[in-house]
């Protein structure tokens, strides 16, 4: 059995969903099917939560209602049977009303408002589906994904209650379900959050034991580079889970960065392809050997640099887990990190506790804090053999400010931090010096 994964862009219209449908059943194997929510529409949830949020109950219906007539639309399009349109559009309307239901101030539940993406994408999928004569079965990830109480996956029960519904209905063999949505340990609907849609397909793949995962988006798999700002770049046919991994959480776009983790625990290969050119061989992320030297390039934007500054440091026992005690306090991860004798200089990638992080800083030292930085990733094998990486790459951002660097802590990454301004730059230049 393999899982498909279908991102947002892939049944963002009606012809994108009849070009995913397309390639689903040219699969003869038994296969789970995972899908976004149409593009754009997660974007426009998250806004009606924030009109809620703030007692614009009428702007929110106003949004709601025109996202409503966008899938008339979008109906209109992919359906050409009078049955079928009117089976997607009942359950369009009765979808909407739900979503404008929970405008009221008694039903408001922003997970259960976000949720409809996914229910909604899966559904016309699924009578599309049937207007083809195609036999598949809607299984809602409700009903065995779940999360525990650190928002976790709860593997062991994902896989029991998934091998479950697929052992009774073993007679099918295309199962679709939706990414991204969950429900938590109190059994209320909650989600994996941006981007959970990979992990779900991930989850789902090791539960089953697939024979692979495949994730379907709008890239030819993964680029030495970010071809948004570099010309020139090539994909990656083949790549370890380690360095797919670094690139990943460091601002590869293409992929979640906890999405592998499930896949590369299981040794189930993870392959990366172009919905819009799915005869290009794509990316195959597998347990293998890393090659040599520097494989491929990525930036991860809206980085905040904070440097403590202070003299008790010195030779002071401890000193280190108090400061990691205050973003473990404002459940604050830390990306990079470098010490000297005298100073700590560590990076985090979200402001929403900044202020209070910097206050309780202040009382161990001079605190400074560079907002709009980006971190630079370059992922391959920085292992002893590859002599002189290491310099190539400095060399070829020697008119670069460098803010920090991060070297060996891992074989497969090395990182820089930047200014913002200067990463389409920096990106240029490792590309001509290092490719």
């Amino acid at each position: 059995m393999i899982v498909l994964k279908f991102g947002g862009t892939s049944v963002g219209s009606a012809e994108n969903i009849k070009k995913a449908t397309t390639i689903v059943n040219s699969y003869s194997s038994s296969k789970i099917i995972v899908l976004s929510a149409v593009s754009g529409t997660t974007n426009t949830l998250t806004e009606v939560n924030k009109l809620l949020a703030d007692s614009k109950k009428s702007n929110a219906i106003d949004l709601i209602n025109a996202l409503e007539l966008n899938y008339h639309q979008l109906i209109k399009e992919l359906f050409s049977s009078k049955k079928y349109q009117l089976e997607a559009l009942l359950f369009i309307q009765t979808k909407f009303e739900e979503l404008r239901l929970y405008t009221d101030a008694s039903y408001q539940n922003e997970k259960i408002i976000l949720a409809q993406g996914e229910i909604i994408s899966t559904h016309l999928f699924q009578i599309y589906q049937n207007e083809l004569g195609n036999t598949s079965l809607l299984i809602s990830a409700l009903d065995f994904m779940s999360i525990d109480i650190y928002k976790e996956a709860n593997t062991k029960s994902i896989k029991n209650k998934l091998t479950s519904i697929l052992s009774d209905n073993n007679h099918i063999k295309t199962f679709i379900t939706q990414g991204y949505i969950c429900t938590n340990h109190k059994d209320e609907i909650d989600n994996l959050k941006r981007g959970g849609s990979d992990y779900s397909a991930s989850l789902i793949g090791a539960a089953i034991e697939a024979k692979e995962i495949q994730i379907w988006t709008d890239i030819d798999g993964i680029h030495n580079n970010d071809p948004r700002f570099v010309e020139n770049t090539f994909s990656i046919n083949e790549m370890s889970f380690d360095e797919a991994a670094e690139l990943a959480y460091f601002g590869a776009k293409i992929l979640h960065p906890q999405s592998i983790i499930p896949a590369q625990k299981n040794n189930i290969p993870v392959l990366l392809k172009n919905t819009f050119n799915p005869n290009d061989i794509g990316t195959i992320i597998k347990n293998c050997a890393p090659s040599s030297g520097v494989r491929a390039v990525a930036a991860k934007d809206k980085i905040i640099a904070i440097k403590i500054k202070s003299y008790r440091m010195l030779m002071a026992y401890g000193f280190l887990k108090k400061i990691f005690e205050v973003f473990e306090k404002y459940q604050t991860s830390i990306d990079m990190i470098t010490t000297s004798e005298i100073a700590v200089s560590l990076t985090i990638d979200h402001p929403k506790y900044l202020d209070n992080i910097t206050q309780e800083l202040k009382t161990f030292g001079k605190v400074e804090v560079d907002k709009q930085m980006s971190i630079v990733c370059l992922a391959g094998n920085f292992s002893q053999s590859g002599k002189g990486i290491s310099a190539s790459v400095i060399n070829c951002l020697k008119n670069i400010p460098i803010r920090m660097i991060s070297y060996g802590g891992s074989n497969y990454n090395m990182s820089l931090l930047i200014a913002s301004e200067d990463k389409v730059k920096a990106l240029n230049l490792l590309n001509d010096g290092l490719f």
